[in-house]
């Protein structure tokens, strides 16, 4: 039997890992692995990539970075998030405010020891990384479209981290880029639609506040119909394997997204949206491996 300080000691770090969002680091680790393995740098075989020191203290500054991030903006929101998610907020604020303050910090520093390791260059992007998160959730991300351009550009940040690294300069790569930028746009834009009730009370200046949720969707509607150019250069200009599928999948989910949004009307609605882009973002990280299956044996044997 768990003792009620232990079930307490539990809690807390429950509430850690939801703060920091634990399970978007993994999947962000993961992704910058399988980027690198069958994408940045498919000449090199699968145990170089995974055993490079170089590559797993960038991949480790990335999530030490990220979840201070998390952090810090969970450290600005919190009167935003009770209103929006209160029983998450609840969890959270089983952490006090000082404990995270020292996270962010503490996480942030190891963050650039790491860096160090690596190159005087990578302390810099690194320490810039850092800047633009605070500057993001200090300032501005109150500010519509600029906000949500802004928290795009950092989600995609980590696998330019990557990108740098192995100075692999293919046109894929942006193509890949661009789909990944627009349904990370898409997904901060459904996230200001379904945080209406607490952006207003603490006077965030999102899209839905200033120009109305009806304009709203109609940018999100643009956006998606621009996914349609990269998803179709990628299925047919560029050499991908069986992730054809996954495209051909996004296409399906992306019609069923642009019906939804013009049928929703609440909270719940947009939850739903917001899981569709989620799905979308999470099992491209997965279908990297599909664009090479031949390639998964070379490397391995």
């Amino acid at each position: 039997m768990l003792t009620r300080k232990n079930k307490l000691v539990l809690l807390k770090l429950l509430s850690l890992f939801s703060i920091v969002r634990g399970y978007n680091i993994l999947i962000i680790v993961l992704a910058q692995y399988l980027t690198s393995i069958f994408i940045l740098a498919p000449q090199i075989r699968l145990r170089h990539v995974i055993l490079d020191p170089n590559l797993f203290f960038i991949v480790l500054a990335s999530a030490g970075v990220i979840a201070a991030g998390y952090i810090i903006n969970n450290f600005y929101d919190k009167e935003k998030d009770l209103i929006n998610r209160p029983q998450k907020t609840m969890l959270d604020r089983l952490v006090s405010q000082r404990t995270k303050l020292t996270g962010y910090f503490v996480l942030n520093f190891l963050s650039v020891v790491c860096a160090s390791y690596v190159s005087f260059r990578a302390v810099v992007f690194f320490s810039l990384y850092i800047f633009g998160i605070w500057f993001y959730s200090h300032k501005l991300k109150k500010f519509p479209i600029i906000g949500n351009i802004i928290a795009s550009l950092l989600a995609i940040t980590p696998f330019f981290a990557v990108f740098i690294y192995y100075k692999n300069f293919d046109e894929v790569i942006f193509v890949h880029a661009t789909f990944l930028f627009l349904m990370l746009i898409m997904r901060e834009m459904i996230k200001d639609l379904g945080n209406l009730r607490g952006d207003l009370a603490q006077n965030y200046k999102t899209i839905p506040i200033v120009y109305g949720e009806f304009v709203s969707k109609r940018i999100i509607s643009i956006l998606v119909l621009a996914s349609g150019l990269p998803i179709y250069l990628l299925l047919n200009r560029y050499e991908i394997g069986f992730m054809y599928l996954y495209f051909y999948v996004c296409i399906v989910l992306l019609f069923a997204f642009l019906f939804g949004i013009w049928r929703s009307e609440g909270r719940t609605h947009y939850v739903w949206l917001h899981n569709i882009l989620k799905l979308i973002i999470v099992a491209g990280t997965f279908s990297i491996i599909l664009i090479d299956v031949d390639m998964i044996l070379d490397k391995i044997f």
